[in-house]
């Protein structure tokens, strides 16, 4: 991988590691099909009058907002609105990595290799050290499921980022979400009726609107253009296991800000984790450097 691309895996990670906290503050303050709906309308706005719609049927532009943006972000919302901690959201969702890696095996006949899956192994052991520390009888059994959805969503989403191919990313998530804000919407006024959209509206605060303009332009914009440039120059092998350090930071993240204690055994899981991802991005390069050539023969 070349030392830009390095530079924007690690952006990425940061910006969604950090995400989590400002979607609790949109939260708190209108119900989440509504924060989706106003995020997708940042998103869209201004930038729509300024980037060129990509080469790109809209069949997989629509299938892009449809399965990438507006199916994983109700899930998730849903879920941090059931009281799921944004730690363990955090945690959860990453379960995309290895959705990601085997459809990716299966559909699209993507070899990993072998110090991909043995990251991904180890990165396993690091979630699971991580779920021991949490208290799971406080955690909603609704919530992890629609977590789950909401990972299944974006590795299905990353298929079919893979299946348009080149293109361009900030196009691709601007057009592509073109109806993600009417989806929002209707989700919305199918649970809360007309009264309450206007309840919403005049509930938002600054915070509130803080917190889904970083979700527009930050998250989405910066984010998933930056993953989109990553998923089509890389197999999906190599570049989905990255977001498994997105928990490590948002959990660091939300100990700083929002008083959430992270324990031993969370501690514990981040190291693994972060071994796996070491696993991950330099073991060829550890297996050339400690190679045992073979003897000269005379």
């Amino acid at each position: 991988m070349l030392l830009k691309d390095k530079f924007a895996a690690f952006a990425v990670v940061f910006i969604w590691g950090i995400n989590f906290y400002f979607m609790k503050v949109g939260i708190s303050e209108i119900s989440p099909m509504m924060l989706g709906c106003l995020r997708y309308l940042l998103v869209l706005l201004p930038a729509v009058f300024f980037i060129r719609m990509p080469n790109v049927s809209w069949k997989w532009l629509l299938l892009y907002g449809m399965i990438s943006n507006f199916s994983q972000f109700a899930f998730m919302f849903s879920a941090i609105a059931t009281g799921m901690p944004t730690g363990l959201v955090a945690l959860v969702v990453q379960s995309q990595a290895f959705f990601t890696v085997m459809i990716a095996a299966w559909i699209l006949n993507e070899n990993a290799s072998w110090n991909q899956w043995l990251a991904i192994v180890i990165a396993s052991f690091g979630l699971s050290l991580i779920a021991l520390g949490q208290q799971h009888s406080h955690v909603p059994l609704l919530g992890l499921l629609l977590v789950l959805g909401s990972a299944l969503s974006w590795a299905c989403g990353n298929i079919v980022v893979k299946r348009i191919g080149q293109v361009n990313p900030i196009g691709l998530v601007v057009w592509g979400n073109i109806l993600t804000p009417v989806w929002f919407l209707l989700l919305a006024l199918h649970d809360h009726g007309w009264q309450g959209i206007v309840t919403d509206w005049f509930a938002l605060t600054w915070k509130g609107f803080t917190a889904a303009a970083f979700l527009a332009y930050f998250a989405t914009i910066i984010g998933y253009g930056l993953w989109i440039y990553l998923l089509t120059r890389y197999p999906a092998a190599k570049i989905s296991p990255l977001s498994l350090w997105v928990p490590v930071i948002s959990m660091i993240f939300a100990y700083v800000f929002l008083d959430e204690q992270l324990n031993t055994w969370q501690w514990l899981g981040s190291g693994v984790i972060m071994l796996g991802l070491a696993v991950h991005l330099f073991g060829q390069k550890f297996r050339l450097l400690f190679q045992i050539q073979s003897p000269i023969k005379f």
